[in-house]
């Protein structure tokens, strides 16, 4: 059971390792201008391997259970399916359901904890494959795995790493769990954090805050839903910039200027480079590049 790309690669691992698998995933979804129906990441991995797909409406309701127990599943492995699971689903199955987490739980629970890990500033995540239950990854851990976060690590680059390193984590532990050689380790739930859902408006730029913190929210929120600003009331996406925290030039938040023959922009705390913009309905360029090809970028205030 899984929906986003990060579920592809734990799919994928079990296929080339043998397994007979159902996939299911999401509901197709109407999106883009034309509204047309797309496939889950997922779903399109299934197809490519030519595996049988089932998308319920609700996992737990009776006719999703009916069918569900009509394939009889020894196991159930999920990883960022978007619904939570009852007990009558998670009971089906005489090996239970392990659930592949990103995070180093029981910290970052919910449906966010990569991007908001980088928010945080951590240094280290890792994944948990966990016995799950009915609480919001609450399950006994059965095996965990560390991962550094590098200082350039976006949403992006920092899934694809955490989502091989959760299919080799998988790979070893559901033999191991068939077998009985893991005894479940329950979480300490009084270290719990939670994250909550991304909005498209959490990728507007607050030039009142710091400069380390806006570099952060950059990283974060690559590729959704990115980050912007507007200029001339035009929005202008901004990502990657490098924050410049000893900066202390003063001038109002979101202020233009040139440091050292970059873009600079005035934080309420340091300041930051501008690496890469886009204004709307153009190509992407460098701060530089842009401020050639706009005189009154320069000078001008951003977020105004």
């Amino acid at each position: 059971m899984g929906t986003p790309r990060f579920a592809v690669a734990i799919l994928e691992a079990l296929v080339e390792a043998g397994h007979q698998v159902l996939v299911v995933t999401q509901s197709d979804k109407a999106a883009g201008r034309d509204r047309r129906l797309r496939y889950s990441q997922v779903k399109l991995a299934a197809l490519k391997y030519r595996l049988p797909v089932y998308q319920p409406e609700r996992i737990s309701s009776p006719a999703a259970l009916e069918a569900l127990g009509g394939f009889q599943p020894e196991l159930i492995v999920l990883a960022a399916y978007g619904q939570m699971l009852r007990a009558n689903v998670i009971e089906l199955p005489p090996l239970g359901c392990l659930n592949v987490h990103p995070s180093l739980l029981p910290r970052y629970r919910g449906p966010t904890p990569i991007p908001a890990a980088i928010m945080a500033g951590e240094t280290e995540t890792g994944v948990t494959v966990i016995r799950m239950d009915e609480g919001m990854d609450s399950g006994d851990i059965l095996a965990q795995r560390r991962l550094p976060i590098a200082a350039d690590d976006t949403s992006e680059s920092l899934g694809e790493k955490l989502a091989r390193l959760g299919a080799s984590l998988l790979l070893e532990t559901v033999p191991a769990w068939a077998r009985g050689e893991i005894v479940p380790m329950p979480q300490d739930h009084s270290l719990a954090t939670y994250t909550s859902l991304i909005r498209k408006e959490n990728g507007r730029i607050d030039w009142r805050g710091d400069a380390v913190d806006i570099e952060r929210r950059c990283r974060a929120y690559h590729p959704w839903p990115g980050t912007y600003t507007t200029w001339q009331g035009r929005i202008l996406k901004v990502s990657p910039v490098q924050a410049v925290p000893e900066w202390r030039g003063g001038g109002e938040p979101g202020t233009v200027f040139l440091l050292g023959g970059q873009v600079g922009v005035v934080c309420g705390e340091g300041a930051v480079i501008l690496q890469r913009v886009q204004l709307a309905g153009k190509k992407a360029l460098s701060g530089p590049e842009f401020a050639r090809g706009q005189r009154g970028l320069v000078g001008s205030i951003l977020g105004h």
